[in-house]
């Protein structure tokens, strides 16, 4: 019995050790918090080249009406290109390729933190249904256009037609 009680014992320490000391992890949609980040990272997506992705790899968007003022995408708008948002205590860390000066944060109408990149609020889109393509850059949906950024701040928005 007592052989018992200290083998349950002990178990149980492990288990509690490994809550604290394992990294913690969790998946918000497409894209991951370990350790209280957010890493917001450079990918390379097809035709469009290197854009900045989620750590699962899906494109991140801009929101033209934004104009790298703060969040304009809200209720139905926000169900189809849901923002990053940044839990309390959640910081952002920029992965290669990605320069740490341009990420920031803003705070949407309702309080909640949004991931910012060079003034950009970011966001996912529904439509992206596996990481890889950009299904949503260049739509004009929910009252404005979409399109991915590069790295460098840029927003890549199509030259108009000749």
């Amino acid at each position: 019995m007592a052989l018992w009680i200290a083998i349950s014992g002990a178990v149980a320490l492990v288990a509690v050790l490994i809550a604290f000391v394992v990294p913690q992890s969790a998946s918000t949609g497409h894209y991951s918090v370990t350790d209280n980040t957010v890493s917001i990272n450079a990918g390379s997506i097809g035709p469009l080249g290197t854009v900045l992705v989620t750590d699962q790899g899906y494109a991140l968007y801009t929101f033209l009406p934004d104009a790298q003022q703060g969040v304009t995408c809200y209720d139905r708008c926000a169900q189809h290109w849901p923002p990053v948002f940044l839990a309390e205590g959640v910081s952002l860390v920029a992965g290669p390729g990605v320069n740490s000066s341009l990420l920031g944060e803003v705070t949407d109408r309702n309080g909640k933190r949004v991931a910012t990149y060079n003034g950009w609020p970011l966001y996912l889109f529904e439509g992206d249904v596996s990481p890889g393509p950009a299904r949503g850059h260049g739509q004009y949906l929910d009252g404005g256009y979409w399109y991915v950024i590069r790295p460098s701040g840029d927003v890549i928005v199509p030259s108009p037609q000749q």
